[in-house]
C-alpha cells in the first residue's frame, strides 16, 4: 500500500542529487521504481516536481508517495562470482551463462545483482552499497562486466559507455566459413511485437557491428565482434544475417549445441577515480 512519506534534507546531503538521497532513504526499493516515483510526479521538493537529477540544499523538504513494503529487487543472496577486478569505486565479474543479469518480473533471485548485493555487502560495512550495472548481458552470454559501487562512479562509467569510450569486445563461434578476413555488419534492428522477438527490421533503429576472422576450422569460424551500436540481440541478429549464425543460437539457425558459443572476452576503459586505462580479458570455455 502506497503511503505519504515527508523527508528533511539534512546539511551533509548539500548537492546531493535528488536520485541518490532516495536511495540512500529507500535502500530496500529498486532504482528503477524510485526513477518511476519521481517521473510520474509523486515526489515533490519545497512542493515542487523535480527531475532526478536536482540538486538538494539543506533543509529542504521532500514529499513521496510509494510503497515502502515494495518487494526488493536485489535481495542479496550468497551465490559464487568469479571477480576479475574490484576496489572501492568498481568490480568486474566474469558472469557464467544461464545466469540473468538482474532481475526481472518472473525471475527475483538467482541474478547477477542478486550476487553483487550480498558480496558487495558481505562485511556489513555501513551505508548499505547498492551495486549498479552499467551495462548488460544476455542470460546465455558469458564474460565481463562491470558494475558501480557508488552513485559517482555509476554516472561516469555510463557517460563513458554512452560516448563509446569503452572498449568491448566479444568472441563469437559461428557456423561456416566466414571469407573476409574482417568487415563491418549494418542493419536496423526493432522488435516484433506480436512474435516476441528482436530482429532486422525497417523502422528500427540503427545498429553497426565490425568484425575480425580470429581462426577457421572445418566448418567453423572465431569472430572478434566489437558492437559499435549497443542493440538488443545485435550480435546474433548481425551474424544471422551475414549467413553465419553463432553456434548453439537454434533460434536464428545455428548448429546445436550445449550452450550459446558467445562469449565478452575483453573490456577497457579509464578508471572513474584514477583516471587511468584499465583493461580486462577473459577466455571463453568453448574453443575451435
Amino acid at each position: 500500500m502506497k503511503q505519504r512519506l515527508e523527508l528533511q534534507v539534512k546539511p551533509p546531503e548539500n548537492r546531493k542529487r535528488l536520485e541518490d538521497f532516495l536511495l540512500d532513504q529507500f535502500r530496500g526499493l529498486s532504482k528503477l521504481y524510485l526513477r518511476e516515483i519521481v517521473k510520474t510526479e509523486q515526489c515533490e521538493v519545497n512542493g515542487r516536481w523535480e527531475n532526478i537529477g536536482y540538486r538538494l540544499r539543506p533543509n529542504d523538504f521532500v514529499e513521496i508517495e510509494l510503497d515502502p513494503t515494495r518487494e526488493n529487487s536485489m535481495v542479496p543472496q550468497d551465490i559464487p562470482l568469479d571477480i576479475i577486478f574490484e576496489d572501492e569505486h568498481l568490480i568486474v565479474v566474469n558472469k557464467p551463462i544461464g545466469m540473468l543479469v538482474h532481475p526481472s518480473h518472473r525471475d527475483k533471485t538467482g541474478t547477477l545483482l542478486n550476487a553483487l548485493a550480498f558480496h558487495v555487502n558481505r562485511e556489513g560495512i555501513d551505508p548499505h552499497i547498492r551495486p549498479g550495472l552499467i551495462h548488460r548481458l544476455d542470460k546465455d552470454t558469458s564474460g565481463l562486466i562491470v558494475a558501480a559501487k557508488n552513485a559517482r562512479t555509476h554516472r561516469i562509467l555510463a557517460t563513458h559507455f554512452e560516448k563509446k569510450l569503452v572498449e568491448k569486445l566479444y568472441l563469437a563461434l559461428v557456423d561456416g566459413i566466414v571469407a573476409e578476413d574482417e568487415g563491418t555488419i549494418t542493419g536496423a534492428i526493432g522488435r516484433y511485437v506480436e512474435e516476441k522477438r528482436w530482429g532486422l527490421k525497417e523502422d528500427g533503429r540503427e545498429a553497426e557491428t565490425r568484425f575480425r576472422v580470429r581462426e577457421k576450422a572445418g566448418n567453423k569460424t572465431l569472430l572478434e565482434l566489437e558492437p559499435v551500436t549497443g542493440r538488443t540481440n545485435q550480435l546474433r541478429i548481425h551474424c544471422e544475417t551475414i549467413g553465419h549464425p553463432i553456434v548453439g543460437d537454434v533460434a536464428r539457425g545455428g548448429s546445436n549445441f550445449e550452450r550459446l558459443c558467445l562469449h565478452a572476452h575483453k573490456l577497457a576503459f579509464r578508471h572513474p577515480a584514477t583516471r587511468e586505462r584499465i583493461e580486462f580479458e577473459s577466455a571463453p570455455t568453448f574453443v575451435l
